[in-house]
Formats: C-alpha cells, sequence, structure tokens
C-alpha cells in the first residue's frame, strides 16, 4: 500500500495537542493544578487565602493551560520542518518507507513501539518522544485505512 499526504496546520496542531496531554507526566501536573486551583477557590471562598493568593493560583493555571493548548503545539509546529514537506509512504512487508523531495527513509517494523490514533492522525510511536503523524485523509478510502489499522495490530502494540 503506498499513500501520498502533505499536513494541514490545524490538524497537526490538534495532533501536537493530543500528544501532549497523553503524557503520563502532563496528566499528572495537569491533574494536580486542577486541584491546587479548585484548593485555591475553597480556600478563598472561606476566607481562608486572600484574594491576591487566589488570584496568582488562577493566573498560574492559565499559564499552564495556554502553554499545554497553545504555545508548545504551535511552537514544535513552527521548529519542525517535517509538517511543511509533501510526502510519499509505502507500507512493504519488512516495514514502511517515507519519502519527500529531499530523500526517504526506511523503517522495519520492529523500530515502531506503538501506536495511537486522534481524530485526524495516526501517531506511529518509536519511543516515548519520537512519533510520526500519518494523516488520515491519506487513505482513499475507509477500507484502505481499516487495512492501514489492520495491519498496525498486528506489527505494534497499541
Amino acid at each position: 500500500m503506498t499513500i501520498h499526504f502533505s499536513y494541514n496546520k490545524k490538524q497537526v496542531v490538534q495532533a501536537l495537542r493530543y500528544h501532549f496531554i497523553t503524557r503520563p507526566e502532563i496528566r499528572i501536573m495537569l491533574i494536580v493544578v486542577n486541584i491546587f486551583s479548585i484548593a485555591a477557590f475553597i480556600l478563598y471562598m472561606t476566607n481562608m487565602v486572600s484574594a491576591m493568593a487566589f488570584l496568582l493560583s488562577s493566573f498560574l493555571w492559565a499559564i499552564l493551560m495556554a502553554s499545554f493548548w497553545f504555545i508548545m503545539p504551535n511552537m514544535v509546529y513552527r521548529k519542525s520542518e517535517t509538517f511543511k514537506h509533501a510526502f510519499s509512504m509505502d507500507f512493504l512487508e519488512d516495514g514502511f518507507r517515507l519519502s519527500h523531495e529531499k530523500g526517504s527513509r526506511f523503517w522495519e517494523w520492529k523500530a515502531l513501539h506503538t501506536y495511537k490514533e486522534s481524530p485526524h492522525f495516526f501517531h506511529l510511536y518509536f519511543d516515548t518522544r519520537s512519533f510520526l503523524l500519518i494523516p488520515k485523509y491519506a487513505f482513499e478510502t475507509t477500507e484502505e485505512e481499516k487495512e492501514f489499522r489492520a495491519l498496525m495490530n498486528i506489527k505494534t502494540k497499541k
């Protein structure tokens, strides 16, 4: 199977958000900060902390949320040349090849650690931080998409 694609910025940024939010360390940090913010609100409402302490915790919460939702995904998108190329991808029995106008790279299936699915992409993970985004719109039919999903289930662990 061969697919051809280029990336859509809006969808890539959304996929990067998904990647960041699914990271365990970021999830834990978001939960802790949300609990802290709720506790600060309750303490403020019971007059146990000043309005300044509550406003400071709210400001920190807003900065953290903005960084994970806007700043980090857009920064990664801007710094990465990968998202500006048109690609061709061949899926073979022993691995897969990613090609664009400046060259190509081949990976054996054992190089993939796992894969995840987001609304617009398949995320192929080589390790916990290195991944490749495959847009779902690259598949011409839903049958090709299902075939790819089946291939990923066989070749990787989800």
